[in-house]
């Protein structure tokens, strides 16, 4: 018969597994939040600050897929020794998500003591991993928010600790964040947005509209970049700037994209065949094995040959899961879609990336173009990726010209083909196709004379 002694013991045991990480041994999420809610509590008369915060590892998926997630346990385990060293007797660290941590400081009363706080958190977890006989190095994010009233909840500070979060890595690595009351603002706006969009994509009316891609040696346009362009009833027109990355965060991106490559796939089989379509794939699609089925799938819906389709991928997306991306990458060139890297130069890809991936088209950043009549060491660069691209057989296309001497000064170089608002700007169906008329008369008169 057991006795209530070992009852109560064995109770105790079960309750410590339900709040421990199996995996680091600390506190989990459970634990946080009760700690957390049992400081509002203590408090509740005399509410003095502390801190909440909230850290996140960053570029810890690449480790994994690199050093493998046996590997990525051992440097988990090593994250989480390194924090709960660095806590005092009054302060709590825990593990609440797969590299996420939090932490709790009750002797921190201003937002200048919580942000160094978190930024000795990162310091100490800068420094190598063991991995076997390999070191790997990490670096971390930090969002952070300040109890100041009995009215806030757990839950309220964590949210605004995600909040802080979210812009400490849209700021880079190793950023820290505190939370103030203009980020609830802008957060509430983001999320306006994002409910404005769905509705949008749902109900169809984000457009494409198509920039012109010519030969620089002709000024003959010999395809269109598909761009999304999106004005809503209340908010208006808003840039893509904004809109693209809260799809991409949100998780809209996806259908944003098979709408707008649809809608622009249908006007541009009116236009001549020898034409080609340039679309971009987000960072997220490129780790989505069924974004090839799709890209297909409305190929086939609207009759637009593929072998007039090019896709523009990022060295950033890229870099987000290479063995992920080369398999879409494979699948698309195996129907006859050309690949174009998007933005070279200005990531963090390897130029073996070139190699491994066999693109068909290089497109020369604008940061490059703009600066290349004035700056030798961009003149250089861009001789530089034409010789390459030569020796890899890739056309290039650089972006961004709006001056008549810069585009002449591309074509001295030797590079094919151009973009920019010389050209023409992203215009809707109906002006594009009044544009192709107008090129078409321009040429015959040409012939003519």
């Amino acid at each position: 018969m057991q006795t209530s002694f070992g009852t109560g013991q064995t109770n105790r045991e079960n309750t410590d597994l339900a709040f421990t990480d199996p995996l680091t041994g600390l506190g989990n999420h459970r634990r946080f939040f009760d700690k957390v809610e049992r400081l509002i509590s203590d408090r509740s008369d005399d509410p003095a600050p502390f801190a909440v915060g909230i850290l996140d590892l960053d570029g810890f998926k690449p480790i994994n897929d690199l050093f493998g997630h046996k590997a990525g346990d051992d440097i988990l385990i090593q994250v989480a020794m390194r924090l709960r060293a660095s806590m005092d007797s009054y302060s709590t660290v825990c593990r609440i998500g797969a590299d996420e941590f939090a932490f709790l400081y009750p002797m921190v009363f201003s937002e200048e003591a919580a942000t160094e706080k978190a930024r000795m958190l990162i310091e100490i977890l800068s420094a190598p991993y063991d991995v076997g006989e390999r070191t790997a190095r990490l670096s971390a994010s930090t969002g952070c928010s300040l109890f100041y009233s009995g009215d806030e909840t757990t839950e309220i500070l964590l949210n605004k600790a995600e909040t802080a979060l979210y812009h400490a890595k849209r700021s880079g690595r190793g950023q820290v964040v505190v939370y103030t009351r203009e980020m609830e603002e802008a957060a509430k706006r983001v999320t306006r947005i994002e409910q404005a969009l769905r509705r949008a994509v749902s109900a169809g009316e984000v457009e494409p509209h198509f920039q012109p891609i010519v030969d620089l040696a002709t000024r003959r346009t010999i395809g269109f970049e598909a761009l999304a362009r999106w004005s809503d009833p209340d908010l208006g027109p808003v840039s893509p700037a904004v809109f693209i990355p809260i799809a991409e965060e949100r998780g809209i991106i996806g259908p944003l994209s098979q709408l707008v490559l649809r809608k622009a796939t249908e006007a541009a089989r009116g236009w001549p065949a020898d034409l080609f379509l340039s679309f971009n794939l987000s960072p997220s699609q490129l780790v989505d094995q069924n974004t090839g089925l799709h890209i297909l799938s409305i190929l086939e819906r609207t009759g637009f040959d593929p072998r007039r389709l090019e896709i523009e991928i990022t060295e950033t997306g890229l870099m987000n899961d290479p063995v992920s991306a080369e398999k879409i990458v494979e699948d698309l060139r195996r129907v006859g879609i050309r690949v174009s890297l998007d933005d070279f130069g200005t990531g963090q890809s390897s130029l073996g990336r070139l190699r491994e991936f066999n693109f068909d088209k290089l497109k020369i950043d604008r940061a490059f173009v703009s600066s290349i009549l004035d700056d030798r060491p961009s003149e250089h660069i861009i001789r530089a990726i034409l010789a390459m691209c030569e020796g890899l057989g890739m056309d290039v296309v650089a972006e961004g010209i709006e001056e008549e001497a810069q585009a002449d000064r591309l074509a001295q170089f030797g590079c094919a083909g151009g973009q920019g608002y010389l050209f023409g700007k992203p215009a809707n169906a109906d002006a594009t196709l009044g544009y192709l008329r107008d090129s078409f008369r321009g040429a015959l008169r040409a012939k003519a004379v």
